[in-house]
């Protein structure tokens, strides 16, 4: 299955024939709930790291960061 930003509709490159992905990608899920127009909607979506920074960078707010101590 092949995976493909949301934002700029580029394909997210993965190793050939398998969903291991070879570059970093951020999935966003929500279920909308009572108080909501979408109340009973489930969304999902992909954002590549170049979109990803670009959306963030325009927030009136930075992003909490944390340093991990150990990759996996």
């Amino acid at each position: 299955m092949k995976l493909f930003c949301n934002c700029c509709g580029k394909e997210i490159l993965t190793k050939e024939n398998s969903q291991i992905a070879l570059e970093d990608y951020v999935v966003i899920e929500k279920s909308w709930g009572y108080f909501s127009k979408k109340d009973g909607i489930r969304q999902k979506m992909i954002i590549c790291e170049s979109c990803f920074e670009s959306w963030t960078g325009s927030f009136a707010r930075p992003l909490q960061e944390m340093e991990e101590q150990e990759l996996l």
